[in-house]
């Protein structure tokens, strides 16, 4: 019994582990300039751009909608893309704008 408990338990706080615990926070953000993704939040907000993150009628939400965001964003670049890019610039994304848990 008390063994059950405790997996239940682990499990249950392993379910609400960070978004993008497997992307490096650091690596995305030199992904968010190497694509130069300000340019095109600039050009749609308006000075350096990281107001696209924070206004009210932003379209990211929550994690999930974060990496859907950020796949059309890559798209309209001309980019793909790897999973592991996604986290990574997740994990800064999130790390620096959104703080989704």
């Amino acid at each position: 019994m008390k063994k059950t408990l405790f997996l239940l338990m682990f499990i249950s706080l392993s379910a609400q582990a960070t978004p993008f615990a497997d992307g490096n926070a650091n690596r995305g953000n030199k992904l968010f300039t190497k694509y130069e993704c300000s340019s095109c939040h600039e050009a749609r907000v308006g000075g350096d751009g990281s107001a696209i993150f924070t206004r009210a009628d932003r379209t990211v939400r929550s994690a999930d909608n974060l990496i859907v965001q950020m796949e059309r964003c890559s798209g309209a670049i001309g980019k793909q893309l790897s999973s592991q890019e996604k986290q990574d610039l997740a994990a800064w994304l999130n790390q620096s704008y959104y703080h989704f848990k």
